[in-house]
């Protein structure tokens, strides 16, 4: 095996601590005689279970040995690969270099374990190559990589030599992309210390994937149906390559702010658009995250939750400067979306006013003007009040009626109201919580 993998040259950068590269250094210290059986089987018994995490992470069966392959080579981002992801293959002296690996990948996919079996004294890889995984489908976190996964593996499974898996793999960079950016919807992100080119230390961010986000669809929010079209329009543009602005999404807790904004990165997902999110104490990263993403062939939101600051707070400065105003221009395929329950996001104080001069009769304060100028840097901003008593009730009778809740209307109404008068008052969240409350007392 390890004279397999010694022959790749886009690909030969793989962590030293994956599950190929000890398998290699496995093999290799058998036929050198490095270790003892007892210590070799050890070691091979400690990369089945890491297989047998990656299967129950992604609810791969079949064949597990071909699905880790195959998850490789989606999620190893190189240069020939994200050029693949933007344009596809094109003729060029880098794919004879490209099937050489593709290649070996090959030989890898029918490699024959027998052997080390054999001198092994087990059985464990004959028992990977038809593996049934546990659990139902549905319930997967992972359930949208773990399909692509496993077409792409049967399709190489069948490639008959170098040229057909190149096709196939060359493709599904093109259509999905890849890395994490091609098989998840959202991220979060970390920080941490690094080094650098110099010698010295920086801040590196790290992308993690938010594999259980709501499956939650526009239609199902009731209601808003003006700020859901405004929302629509400006994310299409978006990502059909046309002008599109920043999005401030304001008003009143519990109105579905968030939920819209979640609802349409499910709606585009499939046409390349991605959402980052990230919170407040993280916007000093913000140019480290668009240096790492403008390249890509991705639409990406980046996404702030509740965004308010308090007059002691500065970061505020960090957005400001990205969003319009930077020495750089923000890449045309990132947009900021944001959620606030205030409408200048920034508190005001009577402070603020300290400075404030007159002008021509008019009454300016630069405090003021600066902190309200940030409003200004969203194109789009998009008010969500509470309902009214009516329209709450229309909600709450629309999300009853998909539930299959039966219940007659006017008890309906009646209940809605006790609830909304002891948790909260009314918006749509409460009158999710209140059918969240019929359906728990139902299946009790």
């Amino acid at each position: 095996m390890d004279h397999i993998v010694s022959k790749m040259i886009i690909y030969a950068d793989l962590p030293k601590d994956s599950i190929l590269m000890e398998l290699c250094s496995i093999c290799k210290s058998l036929r050198a005689h490095e270790q003892s059986k007892d210590e070799l089987t050890a070691r091979v018994f400690g990369q089945v279970r890491r297989l047998l995490v990656v299967a129950t992470d992604y609810g791969f069966d079949k064949n597990l040995w071909h699905n880790y392959l195959t998850f490789l080579l989606i999620t190893n981002e190189n240069p020939f690969s994200i050029t693949c992801e933007k344009t596809g293959a094109s003729d060029g002296s880098v794919n004879y270099f490209a099937k050489n690996d593709f290649k070996a990948f090959r030989e890898l996919f029918h490699y024959d374990f027998q052997w080390l079996e054999d001198a092994l004294g087990i059985d464990c890889f004959t028992r990977l190559s038809d593996y049934k995984a546990i659990g139902k489908p549905e319930l997967m976190y992972n359930k949208n990589v773990s399909e692509k996964v496993q077409a792409l593996s049967e399709k190489l499974e069948g490639a008959e030599d170098e040229h057909v898996f190149f096709t196939f793999v060359t493709d599904f960079y093109k259509a999905y992309g890849v890395g994490m950016f091609g098989l998840n919807k959202a991220f979060r992100i970390s920080s941490e210390t690094a080094a650098g080119a110099m010698g010295g230390e920086g801040r590196k961010v790290v992308f993690h994937p938010i594999n259980n986000m709501d499956k939650v669809m526009l239609d199902d929010l009731i209601g808003y149906e003006i700020q859901k079209k405004k929302l629509v329009d400006n994310t299409r543009a978006f990502v059909e390559g046309r002008r599109a602005n920043n999005v401030l999404l304001f008003g009143d807790s519990g109105t579905g702010k968030s939920t819209s904004v979640k609802a349409i990165v499910n709606e585009f997902y499939d046409q390349g658009l991605r959402m980052i999110e990230i919170y407040k104490h993280q916007f000093k990263d913000l140019s480290q995250i668009i240096a790492q993403i403008k390249n890509r062939n991705y639409r990406f939101i980046i996404y702030m939750d509740d965004l308010s600051f308090e007059e002691f707070e500065v970061e505020y400065k960090f957005l400001k400067a990205v969003i319009e105003g930077g020495v750089e221009t923000k890449p045309e395929n990132i947009l900021i979306y944001a959620t606030s329950n205030r409408r200048h996001i920034i508190k005001e104080v009577w402070s603020d006013r300290d400075d404030i001069h007159i002008d021509n009769g008019m009454h300016q304060s630069d405090t003021m003007e600066e902190k309200l100028s940030l409003v200004h840097r969203f194109g789009v901003t998009i008010s969500y009040s509470k309902p009214s008593q009516k329209g709450y009730f229309e909600i709450v009778t629309g999300l009853a009626r998909r539930a299959g809740i039966t219940m007659d209307e006017e008890e309906l109404r009646r209940e809605a109201n006790k609830w909304e008068l002891s948790h909260g008052g009314i918006s749509g969240r409460t009158a999710q919580q209140f059918i969240n409350y019929l359906l728990g007392c139902a299946e009790v």
